[in-house]
């Protein structure tokens, strides 16, 4: 599982380790927030109504969820549960509440945290990204520092600095693992 800061590059991350990594399996995470540019339902996200997230979440069909900047984000838990189950190696990509809710779901995952090489860095990735104001760049930097300081609780740390190198460190920690099943 890759979780980090918003903006720290988790996504960027996961898509270079699936496309060198085909035993892994992404779990494709809900969110009631609108599509970005270029998103697609189902394939980077599964984009709900609210109506929707919340008869899921009462349902009991997340692993973990919550309201992160104002909207609300889960892991389905059905198809999770299914490929664990065909002994599939999962890649989850959420943030640090949610990668500490799964653990607890979950104990034996494998939590990568994510983190950036500074936070002026983070803060550039943020606003070079542009989907937020400054507002909402400041309070993601803000909870940026908060997971940070929560990075201990994760088995493994990874400075996105290079992306190249962090992908590989990735991919090493990931085979470390199965070396040792």
């Amino acid at each position: 599982m890759l979780a980090g800061p918003s903006g720290v590059g988790k996504g960027t991350i996961g898509r270079a380790l699936l496309a060198r990594e085909p035993r892994l399996w992404f779990s494709v995470s809900a969110t009631t927030r609108a599509p970005r540019p270029g998103e697609v339902d189902g394939t980077d996200y599964l984009f709900m109504t609210s109506d929707e997230f919340e008869r899921l979440r009462r349902a009991g069909g997340f692993v973990e969820s919550f309201e992160v900047y104002g909207q609300s984000k889960g892991t389905p838990r059905a198809p999770l549960d299914e490929h664990l189950a065909r002994g599939s190696d999962v890649l989850l990509e959420v943030d640090v509440q949610g990668a500490m809710a799964v653990r607890e779901q979950i104990p034996e995952a494998l939590l990568v945290f994510v983190a950036p090489p500074s936070l002026d860095v983070l803060r550039q990735r943020l606003v070079d990204r542009g989907t937020d104001d400054a507002e909402q760049v400041a309070r993601r930097l803000a909870e940026a520092e908060r997971e940070i300081d929560r990075a201990a609780a994760f088995d493994a740390v990874v400075v996105n600095d290079d992306l190249d190198r962090a992908v590989d460190e990735v991919a090493a920690i990931l085979e470390a693992r199965r070396a040792g099943r």
